[in-house]
């Protein structure tokens, strides 16, 4: 399957979200909600290069007629969605697993390994909203300026990434929220890996 641009990838993913919650294909009406947009003939633009690519087939002259190919990377169990993370456990510990989301990890660039519930509007401006499901590749590493899952003790944090000698800052992408300051010296701090991409789960919701 060619590569998918990041917009395609979003709309896929909530495709096979939709599918996979509802037990039949979305119209484009509940595309248009779901993810919101406006403007249906742009749907129906990214729907044909999505076909094009090889990740969907299209049959005319049905509403809910669109399915979803087959991959031969497609993870039949699915990825792991973590809710509240447990304190002091392993990212992908089952305490922390809540049930798995039927979606294609290869999708991601890079590969997604987990799937984590958004809580809170804190990386709103970042398009990330509260109950999103945001993909996320494991990592310990990451560039300034990444969206990253980050744990401090024994709390688990979605946000901007930037660092400074000993020194990390945890940016929000909403300005009620302060910047989060860590003092590598004095604070248990790690990285639980990078956001690569987010699956729209609500419908009617404000952007």
């Amino acid at each position: 399957m060619s590569t998918l641009s990041p917009k395609q990838l979003e709309l896929l993913a909530f495709i096979q979200q939709f599918m996979q919650t509802h037990e039949l294909p979305p119209t484009r009406g509940e595309i248009a909600q779901g993810l919101g947009l406006k403007n249906r003939q742009g749907i129906d633009q990214h729907l044909r290069a999505l076909e094009a690519k090889g990740a969907i087939e299209l049959r005319p002259g049905i509403s809910r007629g669109i399915r979803v190919r087959e991959t031969r990377d497609k993870e039949i169990a699915g990825l792991p969605l973590l809710g509240r993370i447990a304190a002091g456990s392993p990212i992908l510990a089952v305490s922390n697993i809540e049930d798995r989301v039927i979606v294609d990890a290869a999708l991601f660039r890079p590969r997604a390994n987990f799937i984590l519930r958004v809580r809170g509007d804190s990386m709103k401006d970042a398009d990330i909203l509260d109950k999103d499901l945001l993909a996320v590749h494991q990592t310990s590493q990451a560039r300034n300026g990444q969206i990253v899952v980050a744990r401090i003790g024994d709390e688990a944090t979605v946000k901007y990434y930037r660092r400074n000698g000993n020194t990390v800052r945890l940016e929000a992408a909403n300005p009620a929220y302060r910047p989060i300051e860590v003092d590598l010296d004095a604070q248990e701090f790690s990285i639980e890996g990078l956001a690569v991409g987010v699956i729209r789960t609500g419908l009617n919701r404000a952007r």
